[in-house]
């Protein structure tokens, strides 16, 4: 790497060194805009301290991605090419990052793609790179790829570190340091045996980190109510899903705070939801089936959205509240694909949950803590009292149930 003309200190990572070709890059309009966007979105409802911005993030893992670069011995114009793709991978979030995608329905890795093609950041990029390299690293592909976007990358070390850090969970404190020099590349990134336990700690911090941090009941629900005002927002043309790289966190609030809500019903509940989120007057949980109760729990999330929808309105209808504020939420868990992580052992390959005992029972275990919730305003709680979602929920005969009773939260009722 070139002489680094400058140092900024990282509150997890400490110096973190860019030569002059990065910072012009970092100080291009379309990354000083990561700056304006939460890395956890609206998690500082829940974690007050959880206030580190994407672009931290990237600078991050940025970072980590260098010191992986180092220990793979890759040549100086890769290492830089991996450096700028790890700044770069999250250039196209929208704002509160991944509660705005799940209504865009537009993928941040298809608009980061967008912003390196199509804006003036481009005229940067290209003056080193060819940006198409750039995005096949950011989509996991080709012999670098796995580094910044793969099973176990720099990028899901660095946001563990780091939400761990804001938010004051211990969680998600891993050994990075410990799964970097036990990394080789080939055609994919491989564990050495010695990486394993590192590894272990990394899958269960994530596991962890998911019902403590990512998928908390009151991050769900604060999360399940913006999505559903923000795709308001989408039906009233305020803003075009496709540019949600355009905007940030405050550009969002102000639209919608400033709506005006006698014209319409949308916005007005618009205008109601976003004055609930800024005074903290959040949705309430009426009850709940986890998702351990089923046989097939993993047939949870392929659940059609119409039925879900349906639901909402038949639930409305029959408790005589307005459906808009009934809300049918499934939990966001991932796959886990650090599990799938190639291990050497010795001449053979491996993959991660064929060589850990643990990993193999994360693979049941993490269907322990997510459930299915209803969420109603805390004005109609008591309308809930008796209330038995399987009476609405028509599940598909994939999903038989290991119980014959509901779980229901009656302890929620009563706070």
């Amino acid at each position: 790497m070139p002489d680094s003309t400058k140092f900024l200190r990282d509150s997890v990572h400490g110096n973190v060194s860019l030569n002059e070709f990065e910072v012009k890059v970092m100080d291009s309009p379309q990354i000083q805009r990561l700056r304006r966007i939460k890395q956890l979105g609206f998690i500082s409802l829940v974690y007050p301290g959880a206030n580190h911005s994407r672009l931290e993030h990237s600078i991050g893992t940025m970072f980590l991605g260098s010191k992986l670069a180092n220990h793979l011995e890759l040549s100086d114009y890769n290492k830089k090419l991996v450096r700028i793709a790890a700044l770069l991978h999250d250039a196209g979030h929208g704002p509160f990052s991944h509660v705005s995608e799940a209504v865009s329905e537009v993928k941040h890795e298809v608009l980061t793609a967008k912003v390196i093609e199509e804006t003036s950041l481009n005229d940067i990029i290209s003056k080193e790179f060819d940006p198409k390299e750039i995005i096949d690293i950011v989509n996991g592909k080709g012999p670098l790829g796995p580094i910044v976007s793969g099973e176990l990358d720099v990028d899901r070390m660095d946001y563990l570190i780091r939400d761990s850090h804001y938010t004051g969970v211990a969680y998600g404190v891993i050994d990075a340091d410990r799964i970097i020099a036990n990394l080789k590349l080939k055609q994919y990134l491989i564990l050495d045996i010695k990486g394993v336990q590192a590894a272990e700690e990394a899958l269960v911090a994530r596991y962890q980190m998911y019902p403590s941090v990512y998928q908390h009941h009151t991050t769900r629900i604060v999360n399940a109510m913006f999505r559903r005002c923000l795709k308001r927002v989408f039906n009233e043309g305020l803003v075009d899903s496709k540019d949600m790289y355009k905007y940030d966190d405050s550009d969002m609030l102000c639209m919608c705070r400033n709506v005006d809500e006698t014209e319409s019903k949308d916005k007005k509940f618009i205008k109601d939801i976003i004055t609930r989120l800024d005074n903290r007057n959040l949705l309430k949980s009426v009850c709940s089936t986890r998702l351990n109760e089923f046989e097939n729990p993993q047939e949870v999330f392929k659940i059609d959205k119409k039925a879900l929808d349906k639901c909402e309105e038949d639930i409305g209808e029959d408790m005589d509240i307005d459906k808009d504020y009934v809300i049918l939420n499934i939990p966001e868990y991932p796959r886990f694909d650090e599990m799938k992580t190639q291990m050497a052992l010795g001449d053979e390959l491996f993959h991660l949950n064929e060589i850990s005992s643990i990993v193999k029972a994360l693979q049941s275990a993490r269907f322990n803590y997510p459930d299915i919730c209803l969420y109603v305003s805390k004005e109609d709680r008591h309308k809930f009292k008796n209330f038995k979602l399987d009476n609405y929920l028509d599940l598909p005969e994939k999903l038989e149930k290991k119980f014959d009773t509901v779980h229901v939260e009656q302890s929620k009722l009563l706070e």
